[in-house]
């Protein structure tokens, strides 16, 4: 893909941008819409072959590829209208928008994709689940750090509910944090402890020789500190607590 535009140019729609110029190689033009004005600003006049539209249209007419990435609220006011040729390509990384009500909207016949990049695109790190596969869009994501095709929406929209999960795991770090600072522990020496921590267990989901399970069970020993906070915090309520909230969350993107 030589020219990609992006209409709603936020959080994703940066990283995108920053993914793409990320590393070696030749990266596309990228056109993108008004929407997100100041970060549209900042990524043109921080990359040569970026570049700010006019409006949603012209960044239809100028690129092979559309990603749209506006919230779901308002993809009736930045799509109404839009003329999408069908020889163009559409993606489609809004949560809980299903491919046939997008394609209603824009009533075209262009292939549509829906995609579940993250902000770690930007460093090429994000696995993206995408559905349909579809051979140019699995390897635009595939050079991002990687492409998860999936049969069907159904399954699509169970990868968009774990999604859902990332601010929570940040407000736990926060947590772990706070209570340290609550016992005494400058706040600064505890945010680059509890940084720090996780870090390396990130680094140990690395490796995909061991089950998620088995990497818990190899960092627990039998009546240790791992296996007291476990049993006395995450127990089976707390499990099933997190299981029907994402049972809801699915619900409401189904």
């Amino acid at each position: 893909m030589k020219r990609i535009g992006i209409i709603g140019v936020g959080e994703i729609g940066r990283a995108l941008v920053l993914g793409l110029h990320h590393g070696g190689g030749t990266p596309p033009e990228v056109f993108l819409s008004p929407r997100g004005a100041r970060t549209a600003a900042e990524l043109s006049e921080r990359y040569e072959g970026v570049r700010v539209c006019a409006d949603n249209q012209e960044v239809v007419d100028r690129s092979e590829l559309v990603i749209i990435a506006v919230r779901r609220q308002d993809r009736q006011e930045a799509l109404a209208g839009l003329r999408v040729g069908d020889d163009k390509i559409v993606v489609n990384v809004m949560a809980g928008v299903a491919n046939d009500d997008l394609r209603q909207t824009l009533a075209t016949n262009a292939p549509l994709v829906r995609a579940i990049p993250l902000p770690a695109v930007r460093e090429r790190r994000s696995v993206t689940v995408v559905h349909p596969s579809h051979p140019q869009m699995d390897a635009l994501f595939e050079q991002l750090g990687g492409a998860l095709p999936v049969a069907d929406e159904a399954a699509f929209d169970v990868f968009s509910t774990l999604t859902g999960t990332l601010t929570t795991h940040y407000t736990y770090l926060a947590t772990l944090t706070a209570w340290a600072a609550d016992q005494g522990i400058a706040p600064d020496d505890a945010d680059r402890y509890v940084r720090g921590l996780f870090q390396g267990v990130g680094r140990a989901l690395g490796d995909e020789t061991r089950s998620l399970s088995q990497l818990a069970a190899d960092h627990e020993t039998p009546n240790g500190n791992n296996e007291r906070i476990r049993t006395t915090w995450f127990h089976q309520a707390n499990s099933e607590a997190l299981r029907k909230a994402l049972d809801g969350l699915l619900a409401a993107l189904r």
